[in-house]
């Protein structure tokens, strides 16, 4: 495994590590020996950029979108260096150096990023993000499980990209909600999506082209090799057992391989209580507090036990009711019930003491209120009475300021000192200059900073999403018609899920404008820049000389060794070129070896194109692209979690391969 160079490392006189000098030592070694033993220059010249992508990717020497456009560049150049370089013409065609801005591949992206967003803005996706953490609390153990078993479902019915991408905004909402880095839940969401595309034939494009290429080369075989194709379901057992390697790896060594990243979508940040407790001493906690039967609450009001206990009820929910937050729903005559989960702000002191003395039970993270009091949604925030406003020498009370405006005031700041629950902060009438620290949701807060009877001194906090749950049917139906396209007609993917996309625009799910906010062009420029030098390595011929230099040497050796061989050989490929490329290039290969060596040579065609799945060791796969940069991973965290996951797809891959065909 390759490591980045720390920070605190000495820099060589150019910038670079010594590391980094180092590697660029042996890479550069590693090229004149290629172009020492590979038969023309032109696969001499794609040799060495290959490894000049690699060491780029490997050591961010600059950020991956930059490097595969600058070797986007280079092979652009080298149609006017032709001459200089001992070549008769450029290494990709000048014409067709743009072409990945058009590909399949980067327009389907950019869609279902779109669709994505459209399917959020109208609130769905936050919705089963709800649902997963009402299933999966809080911990990372559970909720890997559940987001990637998920994803690899959805992934193994249409292009995992696509279910990755729809799945985005859910893990952001998660993570959000959780308190867990994006970094911990993006990859195994990613690599599960992957992994789900080898669960049927139409998971993933190496298998929906298989029975195509099967067909292909039977034309050229004798009646008594002519090879079957390959039903929907006859990968299932496959998949299945790989997708439950991959959950089960990083729910067993995500703690080790999984990075912790600060990102533009972390979550992750100073304790927001921390200003509060050095300001005003106020040092409150959240917490959800169940009602058992019998306890001496029963029957008692809001009003009764709060400033007696010290305590402050936010939310309440009776038993197969809904959540009362916010204005309107929660005031201080709310009767307890048996059964009623309270939400309550109090000191941790105060709170335990409050559930010994009522026998009640305290719940050690957030369920019913998890999605309504998520740290996105509410929190403490300070809010001044101006001179002036019709609330002064009124008190809370008075004012029913809870139910009326949403906010539960949990400290009153008056002439240096501040006052708490406890103190009758509620029956204090307000005066000109009072702060008062209250625990509220943001949208009101948002509302409050128009009402003039209060000035909002906390401004940063998560402002209110603009969500369209009216525009629900419309994105949920043209969702439905891209999935449909894509499903059960031979329309192009990308024209396929645009039409979804479109169709979100045109309905006002979304503006042009949050369509073009939605897309990650840094994942659009790494994926278009990428598939000239694709293009390169199938023309050149590098490719099949590549193949051929892997073979001479496990020629010999028993059937699964060469059919693992050809694996790696897949997977390898993968890495550096599309994965239907790969498999366009070497499914006619393993056949053609297959019936040398008498194995299967629909196994191991099959093998190519699962294999073509394996592709977790750098981001040069649309999924890992996608995800990059909303958990901020670098590529040695890739290469670090995804090393150990190529070697457990092979082995996997492998033996159940050999234990169904």
């Amino acid at each position: 495994m390759i490591a980045l160079a720390d920070e605190e490392q000495t820099r060589a006189p150019t910038g670079l590590s010594k590391k980094q000098v180092i590697a660029a030592v042996l890479f550069t070694v590693l090229s004149l020996y290629l172009a020492w033993v590979v038969p023309t220059i032109q696969i001499a010249w794609v040799c060495t950029i290959l490894v000049l992508t690699i060491y780029l990717f490997a050591f961010e020497i600059v950020g991956v979108d930059v490097a595969a456009v600058s070797i986007m560049v280079i092979l652009g150049l080298t149609s006017l260096l032709a001459p200089l370089m001992g070549l008769e013409q450029g290494l990709v065609d000048t014409q067709h150096i743009f072409d990945g801005f058009a590909s399949n591949a980067v327009m389907s992206i950019i869609a279902v990023m779109i669709i994505g967003a459209g399917l959020d803005k109208t609130g769905l996706m936050s919705k089963v993000a709800a649902f997963i953490l009402k299933a999966g609390g809080t911990s990372e153990a559970r909720i890997i499980p559940i987001i990637s078993s998920t994803v690899a479902i959805i992934s193994s019915f249409m292009q995992n990209v696509g279910a990755a991408a729809l799945f985005l905004p859910v893990v952001s909402r998660i993570s959000a909600r959780s308190g867990l880095p994006m970094s911990r839940l993006l990859m195994p969401m990613g690599f599960c999506a992957i992994l789900g595309g080898t669960v049927t034939m139409v998971g993933s494009s190496p298998l929906i082209l298989l029975n195509d290429l099967i067909l292909t080369s039977n034309q050229a075989l004798p009646a008594d090799q002519q090879m079957e194709t390959w039903g929907l379901f006859s990968v299932t057992p496959i998949g299945l057992a790989l997708v439950a390697t991959g959950i089960i790896y990083f729910v067993v060594a995500g703690r080790f391989v999984l990075p912790t990243t600060k990102s533009e979508s972390s979550t992750t940040g100073a304790d927001p209580m921390q200003y509060f407790r050095d300001i005003y001493k106020v040092d409150y906690s959240m917490s959800e507090i169940v009602v058992t039967d019998g306890s001496k609450l029963v029957g008692m009001e809001l009003n009764d036990i709060e400033r007696a206990n010290r305590i402050r009820v936010i939310a309440s929910k009776r038993t197969g009711g809904d959540s009362r937050v916010g204005p309107g729903s929660l005031a201080r005559d709310t009767q307890i019930e048996e059964g009623m989960v309270l939400g309550v702000v109090a000191d941790p002191n105060d709170l335990n003491d409050f559930v010994a003395k009522f026998e009640l039970k305290k719940r050690k993270s957030l369920r019913s209120f998890s999605d309504s009091l998520a740290p996105s949604k509410a929190g403490i925030a300070e809010i001044v009475i101006p001179p002036g406003s019709n609330l002064i020498g009124k008190s809370a009370c008075d004012l029913w300021m809870r139910k009326t405006y949403g906010l539960a005031m949990i400290g009153l700041h008056r002439d240096g000192e501040t006052m708490r629950e406890g103190d009758d902060i509620r029956n204090i009438p307000f005066q000109a200059g009072d702060t008062l620290v209250v625990h509220t949701h943001w949208d009101m807060l948002e509302r409050l900073e128009s009402d003039r009877n209060f000035v909002v001194v906390t401004t940063e906090y998560p402002r209110a999403e603009k969500l369209r749950p009216e525009k629900l049917l419309w994105a949920t139906f043209f969702f439905t018609i891209a999935l449909s396209l894509v499903l059960f007609t031979d329309l192009r993917l990308s024209i396929a899920l645009l039409t979804g996309a479109v169709g979100m625009i045109l309905s006002q799910v979304l503006t042009i404008e949050e369509a073009y906010e939605a897309v990650s062009w840094k994942t659009v420029f790494l994926l278009a820049s990428l598939i000239p030098l694709g293009l390169a390595v199938e023309t050149s011929g590098t490719a099949k000389w590549i193949a051929e230099q892997v073979l001479l040497v496990v020629g010999d050796q028993p059937i699964w060794v060469i059919q693992a061989a050809v694996a790696v050989l897949a997977t390898f490929f993968t890495l550096v070129m599309s994965n239907v490329g790969a498999t366009v290039l070497l499914v006619p290969l393993a056949v053609n070896i297959a019936i040398g060596i008498d194995a299967s040579p629909a196994m191991f065609a099959l093998t190519v194109a699962i294999a073509t799945s394996n592709s977790f060791l750098i981001p040069t796969h649309q999924v890992n692209a996608l995800i990059m940069g909303p958990a901020g991973y670098r590529v040695a965290d890739f290469m670090r979690a995804g090393g150990i996951m190529t070697i457990l797809f092979l082995v996997v891959m492998m033996v159940m391969m050999n234990l169904i065909f």
